[in-house]
């Protein structure tokens, strides 16, 4: 092949795949464009934080490891209870959660640590760029609503404790359904409170597995990862990933 030709045909290659690239990019912008609503995880818009420094402050040298084993543990009781037909709600197994891990790693925990450890979640503010963001967000015109696990009590709580009241339209636990994110039952509740189709909806998830259920329901996702935590190896990844909300305001606004 002459030099010629091989640069014509580079060049042809190229200027396909560059329109592939913005045909891509352009679908893309318009799916953003449809967004009616944006549904948010708990945790995207609350600091968790707070409740595992005080398992190190109550346990010095052992908090760490508390946290860690308490965390795992509490989503493993939400996806057991929720197979197996036996639902509790996210304070009940939180609270069962803190006193398994406790009892596995041998750590004394009396009543008054164990109160001090679970009313943290009714002491959860912001994360620092959430208010600016939700208002951006609002302004554009699209509804604001959790669509989280917690219970009523820790996400309003949350909202008082931050002056975001008046920015979500919509707080829904999947307590209503007795039932717990992953499972599809728990996301549609989104589309029947805030009465939009899936596609209009975007789920702003903060754990890698609330990205995958998401997905598979069949919501747009921009994934919160705060934590740069690895992508879940379950056949589903996000459609977008920020750090802070922020990367999600560029998207929509």
């Amino acid at each position: 092949m002459d030099i010629t030709r091989r640069a014509f045909l580079e060049n042809t290659a190229s200027i396909a795949l560059a329109n592939t690239f913005a045909a891509t990019a352009s679908a893309q912008q318009s799916a953003w464009r449809r967004i009616r609503a944006v549904a948010f995880d708990a945790f995207p818009i609350l600091d968790p934080r707070p409740v595992f420094a005080a398992c190190e402050r109550l346990f010095p040298g052992r908090g760490t490891e508390l946290a860690q084993h308490w965390r795992d543990r509490q989503f493993e009781y939400q996806w057991l209870r929720v197979a197996a037909g036996r639902y509790q709600d996210f304070w009940r197994v939180t609270q069962d959660a803190l006193q398994h891990a406790a009892l596995t790693l041998k750590i004394e925990i009396s009543q008054t640590q164990r109160d001090e450890l679970m009313h943290e979640y009714l002491r959860l503010k912001c994360w620092p760029e959430v208010p600016e963001a939700l208002r951006a967000l609002k302004d554009s015109g699209r509804k604001l609503a959790f669509l989280s696990n917690a219970t009523p009590q820790i996400l309003h709580a949350g909202l008082k404790n931050s002056q975001l009241e008046s920015l979500l339209d919509e707080v829904i636990s999947t307590d209503r359904l007795k039932t717990y994110k992953p499972d599809p039952r728990a996301y549609e509740l989104g589309t029947q409170v805030l009465h939009l189709k899936k596609e209009e909806i975007l789920f702003v998830a903060f754990a890698g597995w609330d990205v995958a259920g998401a997905k598979w329901f069949g919501y747009p996702v921009f994934w919160n990862n705060r934590t740069g935590a690895a992508v879940e190896r379950l056949g589903q990844g996000p459609d977008a990933i920020g750090g802070t909300l922020d990367a999600l305001v560029e998207l929509l606004v």
